[in-house]
């Protein structure tokens, strides 16, 4: 169920952090994995060490800032089985610091560039079906502070996922969402180096420890799979429980 062979995976977003262990992680259940983003030079690079591991790889500038460069990527890459969108970025801010400079950045590249690429390549998927993995975030569902705009993209990808499902479903393509929790990565690094962050977390998530990239990436390779034909439209969390359970100090 976790064998990808004969498959062409597109990861948008796989220069680094879970788009990168995604892409890794596909390549190593044997599809052919494409990996795309602004930064050509470490996708060669990256592209190169999964080759001389005698898998399939390959690496499409991809810039989701530019519809022109959306549409040379669709392009380039032509018909593809599994489109995984990845990119994301943040800025923390209270509310009211926000410029219109930062909510049109925020937004274009984690939405509207996401949503350009899926209406190109996944409308291709609808002649032989395909999979459409998006990376959510638990804010798909809740509120956290000082990341609204963040949210805002997110909780639209989240109704996208649900709204591309539904609508096609009927050419056997199924649309997914992760929305992971706390991973670490370099967007987040240094928001958790005080030892507070740490103690907050131990207190509040089931499964204390602080998630990584590698904990992303198995989920993204089941849901490409055989085994997720009948599994589309949803928000799978990969939190350690946060979103679903609550912790306390009582002992019985």
């Amino acid at each position: 169920m976790l064998n990808l062979k004969s498959k062409i995976a597109l990861v948008a977003g796989a220069s680094r952090g879970i788009g990168l262990a995604i892409a890794k992680s596909m390549a190593e259940a044997g599809a052919r994995t494409i990996l795309a983003s602004r930064s050509i030079d470490q996708l060669e690079a990256h592209a190169k060490a999964l080759r001389e591991e005698g898998l399939s790889a390959a690496a499409v500038h991809l810039d989701f800032t530019s519809s022109e460069s959306i549409q040379k990527c669709a392009d380039t890459v032509g018909a593809v089985d599994i489109l995984v969108n990845v990119a994301g970025t943040s800025i923390r801010k209270p509310f009211e610091q926000y410029t219109r400079e930062d909510y049109d950045y925020i937004m274009q590249t984690n939405l509207h560039g996401i949503f350009e690429l899926t209406q190109k390549v996944g409308g291709r998927m609808q002649a032989k079906g395909g999979k459409i993995i998006n990376i959510g975030s638990i804010m798909c569902t809740m509120g956290l502070p000082y990341a609204s705009i963040y949210g805002i993209s997110k909780g639209a990808i989240g109704m996208m996922t649900k709204s591309l499902a539904a609508e096609w479903g009927k050419f056997n393509i199924q649309v997914n969402c992760i929305a992971p929790g706390f991973i670490l990565t370099d967007l987040n690094r240094k928001m958790w180096e005080p030892p507070q962050m740490a103690e907050w977390r131990r207190g509040v998530q089931a499964n204390p420890r602080m998630g990584a990239v590698e904990d992303v990436a198995p989920l993204a390779v089941f849901l490409a799979g055989k085994g997720a034909e009948f599994i589309t439209g949803q928000i799978i969390a990969v939190d350690g429980g946060y979103t679903t359970t609550a912790v306390w100090p009582f002992q019985p």
